[in-house]
């Protein structure tokens, strides 16, 4: 009778977990932005994140210093390439050959890649035809460098591929780039490979604080704000992944999933809206919703990634809010203090 019971306990725990009603919780990393003439050594820098339980993080290029500070960290990389190269990438298999060679193969063993980002936020724009070919030329080189594991290959794009994005369902790409995210859709769903999405409620704040609340945008709203037939909406954050996923399934891409790879808020440098209060609000917010297994209206009860932008306050970059975003200064004390939740 014993038995008995443990095995109906076992196969009643599978088929819960297998089950709609079971909820992941989400993942949390950070973004590592070198664009400062001030910045700690890598190696300095991957001590912190460990210290603070951070497993996952993003690079926006293949840092040889960092790359090789993160070797045997246990932490897990989006590796970015430099939007320069793209169109050599998408030209030349045998240069995203050589890419891959220098700067994945050497690693692989001692670092975890979960995807490779051919470009950041050049779409739309000049670059933008060059992301797609880029794309498939790595997707090859790294099938052809016969790694231990699979690395999926993708671009990450600002919230500005949307020609639509309220309510939430209407979601759409711009038609004047449909063509160029109809392929990088169909790619990313052939190959089981995510879409990477920077989200960010401050900008869509500041160009509307007049329709948007900014307890919404804050993640502090208590009521709803938004409602789109069935689904309600408390946070700014959620609407515009749930625009995202609309986006994609207008384009053919149902099964592909969102994973969001800079998301943030300035602490300085706009008035009463980038403070330390704000941004120490947002991205304390941020990582609890994340951490959750609510998901999102759209996806309820699936587990989010996201990665917050960015570790340090950025001197190199433009001048104004673009410096402020950082969760510590260049001496690596904290501007304000995040729970990262292990």
């Amino acid at each position: 009778m014993a038995q008995l019971y443990y095995f109906i306990t076992v196969v009643s725990l599978l088929l819960f977990l297998q089950s709609d009603s079971y909820a992941e919780a989400g993942t949390i990393g950070v973004n590592y932005g070198r664009l400062g003439d001030n910045l700690p050594p890598s190696t300095q820098v991957v001590a912190l994140l460990k210290s603070r339980n951070i497993n996952r993080l993003r690079l926006f290029d293949p840092n040889p210093d960092a790359l090789e500070a993160l070797q045997g960290s246990g932490i897990e990389v989006v590796l970015g390439t430099l939007n320069q190269d793209l169109p050599q990438l998408a030209a030349d298999l045998s240069f995203a050959r050589s890419w891959v060679s220098t700067n994945v193969i050497p690693y692989s063993q001692t670092v975890r890649f979960r995807y490779i980002s051919a470009g950041n936020e050049v779409i739309p724009g000049n670059l933008a035809a060059y992301v797609f070919p880029a794309m498939q030329n790595l997707d090859q080189a790294l099938r052809d460098a016969q790694l231990p594991y699979s690395i999926p290959v993708s671009t990450s794009v600002s919230t500005a591929v949307l020609g639509t994005s309220y309510p939430p369902s209407q979601g759409e790409f711009s038609m004047d780039i449909d063509p160029i995210m109809r392929s990088i859709t169909g790619f990313l769903a052939a190959n089981g490979s995510p879409f990477l999405v920077n989200v960010y409620p401050y900008f869509s704040y500041i160009y509307d604080p007049v329709n948007i609340p900014l307890d919404y945008a804050l993640f502090n709203s208590s009521r709803v704000v938004v409602r789109d037939g069935e689904l309600e909406y408390k946070n700014l954050f959620d609407a515009i992944t749930d625009a995202t996923y609309s986006a994609l399934e207008k384009a053919g891409g149902a099964s592909v999933k969102v994973v969001v790879t800079e998301s943030g808020w300035p602490s300085n440098e706009n008035g009463e809206i980038a403070t330390i209060e704000n941004a120490r609000m947002y991205n304390n917010n941020l990582v609890a919703h994340i951490s959750g297994a609510e998901g999102t209206p759209k996806k309820p009860g699936e587990s989010i990634e996201a990665y917050v932008f960015a570790i340090f306050n950025e001197d190199l970059k433009p001048s104004g809010t673009e410096q402020n975003f950082g969760l510590y200064y260049p001496n690596m004390t904290e501007v304000y203090h995040v729970e990262f939740i292990d």
